[in-house]
């Protein structure tokens, strides 16, 4: 089964609701002020748009990346009712050919929000295209899961090799200047998927 059939199924079956909810990832919107109007913005792995709707609500110019297309369609329906505008493309990131789906400059932002559904060969991908877009001077904003996350188990991948660490990320961001990196805890709820204490890590490095 494919990941696009896979992950379609599971925003399907939220029905109406949003799997991941409609409100921004706290770590993103707690960092508001780092974002400027009209800055570019790609966000990939983006869901049903409670970021990307969000990011546009600030001004920004948002590009969304979403291999599902059940959650393309809810992420478009959330933007009219916020009365935004983004652009939300239906592609598998890991892909070599999605980048030149209607993408035409590198971006400001380059926006990876519990995107661990890749192990260390397809993480070291996932980075390199990340990185590749980002415009001179821009930024990579990621947040996710820790390992300890496999201990709470309220939310995230059950695979270990998928989380991240201090350690990892600063070796992938290597070069880059590093603004903030921090894991910390807090209770989280997003939608009916990632509800309860959670061991969270977040990053936020500065292309050279």
């Amino acid at each position: 089964m494919s990941q696009e059939v896979i992950w379609s199924k599971r925003y399907s079956d939220a029905g109406d609701q949003y799997l991941f909810g409609t409100a921004p990832n706290r770590f993103l919107a707690s960092r508001a002020d780092l974002f400027q109007k009209d800055q570019t913005v790609l966000s990939v792995a983006d869901g049903e748009g409670r970021n990307s709707v969000w990011l546009a609500e600030q001004g920004l110019d948002v590009t969304a990346i979403e291999i599902s297309s059940v959650a393309v369609e809810k992420a478009k329906q959330l933007a009219i009712s916020r009365e935004v505008s983004i652009n939300a493309i239906q592609a598998d990131m890991l892909l070599h050919d999605w980048k030149a789906i209607e993408l035409g400059n590198k971006f400001h932002w380059m926006l990876g929000i519990f995107i661990q559904f890749a192990g260390p060969e397809a993480r070291a991908q996932q980075f390199s295209i990340m990185k590749e877009l980002t415009h001179p001077g821009g930024r990579v904003l990621l947040h996710g899961y820790t390992p300890k996350q496999l201990d709470y188990k309220t939310g995230g991948p059950a695979d270990i090799n998928n989380l991240y660490t201090t350690e990892m990320l600063l070796e992938a961001f290597a070069g880059w200047e590093v603004e903030e990196v921090i894991e910390y805890e807090e209770d989280i709820s997003e939608g009916i998927a990632h509800k309860g204490r959670s061991a969270l890590i977040g990053i936020i490095a500065r292309k050279p």
